[in-house]
């Protein structure tokens, strides 16, 4: 450890055109992308730099891992292999953070990122590690989880499933727009500079957008409507919005797609102005005719949500329609659904796997959702109960079984641990398999214990998140055996994994 300052080193920073930090090493020059919030960051809080630490691991939420004197130093924006200079951030009793200043010798596993945002994006964070090894700490992820996290005895866990698609595979993405978009070194010097941008939020910045030239998560049209639109609004003088001040016009932007060519346009304003809206509504009609469902929200709150709002529809219809084994799943503008529809058949073909189910079972989808896994394992039950928060989540449910032909569906909405109570199951049928799809919180507490009350056979538990996973499982370990564990990766280039693990009572 030594103090020091970069460029007494023979280091050079220099900001390049796209925002991303341009660290050169004199022996070999490496692009290491880096946020750039980077002034006299050698002094801050007088930290020390470390010098020449290997990266061994990666930890939960996209971080690295190195060792220095027996503490565990995390680190963003580098890969295991990776050797480094580190300026510390924070240092604890028990572990350290910092921020790469240098990359001394690359990982062998390194691979050149393909988006042009890479490093100053927050998304797709893994772009420089190959698809086969971000595989590979996924699967250790949740293994550590389960062991370190819920102490559990688990077996053998299944190869991970990885994704058919790496990129164009997601078929949701939300876009921003500001009159404060983030800005290179180079762009700050500009007198008559342009602030307006259209795009994804800074981490940690919450009213700084990044521009979006070329997006790579989903197919087109989705980059050429969100750059139609942004050219026709700075042309015809639309405001963008500004966060702090909570004024402006143009607010977020919704692109929703199916596997089948449906394309759902949802724009959210600030506050109505017929003209303006219809003249943008209209153009964005013409320009592209394969937008099937043409919709705008108007939003006059401080927060993004448009859950309690209107949702209009201008043109075409007011949902798009996804397929599944034959099935068809009535998809709104408020209806969830899993983003990357390939890997959603094939981690619903586990669940169903899981589940065992013979044709004579009572079944519980408890967050439910839209109903998907509850229609999916319908036809291999006596019945299915689905059970949700969001009301128009549960309406699109009963939309989405009358569709198919699906009777032996019931669906209720409310608070999972009001809805689910002894009362509840004495009216509806003690479960034989209950099939749990939490949030990332997890599962609450007072749900587990009526599940252990009722006894189900066996419990099938998706997971966004191991973690709050391997916990709830370790609530439930005097009465259940983890028997199956199948993890699947739904987001390529990013560290989030799913995970599904069958409980078998003891």
């Amino acid at each position: 450890m030594r103090q020091g300052n970069p460029e007494n080193r023979g280091l050079v920073t220099n900001i390049l055109a796209n925002g991303q930090s341009k660290i050169e090493n004199r022996k070999s020059k490496i692009d290491l992308p880096l946020r750039t919030k980077f002034i006299n960051v050698s002094r801050k809080k007088n930290l020390p730099i470390l010098e020449n630490i290997t990266v061994v691991d990666v930890a939960a939420e996209g971080k690295s891992i190195a060792r220095v004197e027996n503490k565990v130093l995390f680190l963003t924006h580098c890969i295991p292999g990776d050797v480094v200079d580190v300026q510390l951030t924070r240092k604890r009793t028990g572990f350290l953070e910092g921020r790469v200043i240098r990359l001394a010798t690359p990982s062998p596993m390194r691979v050149d990122p393909f988006c042009s945002h890479f490093g100053v994006c927050g998304g797709c964070k893994w772009q420089n590690l190959p698809y086969a090894e971000q595989l590979k700490f996924k699967q250790k992820q949740v293994i550590d989880q389960f062991t370190r996290i819920g102490h559990l005895q688990i077996p053998e866990v299944s190869p991970i499933l990885g994704s058919a698609k790496t990129d164009h595979y997601r078929n949701k993405l939300e876009y921003t727009f500001s009159n404060r978009r983030w800005l290179t070194s180079d762009e700050m010097n500009q007198e008559d500079r342009n602030n307006n941008g259209v795009g994804f939020h800074i981490p940690g910045m919450f009213d700084k957008v990044l521009d979006i030239d070329t997006c790579h998560l989903q197919d087109e049209p989705s980059n050429e409507i969100r750059n139609a639109i942004r050219q026709f609004a700075l042309k015809n003088d639309y405001t963008f919005f500004d966060l702090r001040a909570q004024q402006g016009f143009l607010r977020t932007l919704i692109v929703r797609n199916t596997s089948g060519g449906q394309w759902m346009v949802i724009l959210v304003f600030h506050y109505d102005d017929r003209e303006l809206r219809e003249t943008l509504l209209d153009f964005l009609a013409t320009e592209f005719p394969q937008i099937t469902s043409l919709m705008y929200v108007i939003n006059p709150k401080a927060n993004d949500t448009i859950g309690d709002l209107n949702v209009v529809c201008y043109k075409g219809q007011d949902y798009i329609t996804e397929e599944m084994e034959g099935l068809q799943f009535k998809i709104g503008p408020k209806s969830f659904y899993q983003t990357n529809s390939q890997q959603a058949y094939e981690l619903y073909k586990v669940t169903r796997e899981f589940a065992g189910l013979t044709g004579s079972e009572v079944v519980y989808d408890l967050y439910t959702g839209t109903g998907t896994i509850a229609n999916f394992v319908a036809r291999n039950a006596q019945k299915v109960v689905g059970v949700e928060y969001v009301p128009e989540a549960i309406e699109d449910a009963f939309v989405n079984s009358k569709l198919n032909g699906i009777t032996n569906t019931s669906f209720f909405a409310g608070d999972m641990k009001d809805v689910i109570n002894p009362a509840f199951i004495a009216q509806h049928g003690k479960p034989d398999v209950v099939i749990l799809d939490p949030p990332r919180a997890g599962v609450h507490e007072k749900v587990l214990e009526c599940l252990l009350e009722a006894a189900p056979k066996r419990m099938v538990y998706v997971s966004c998140n191991p973690a709050t996973q391997a916990r709830d499982i370790a609530l439930l370990s005097g009465t259940y055996r983890v028997t199956h564990i199948q993890p699947v990766d739904m987001f390529p280039h990013t560290h989030h994994v799913e995970n599904v693990a069958l409980l078998e009572r003891i």
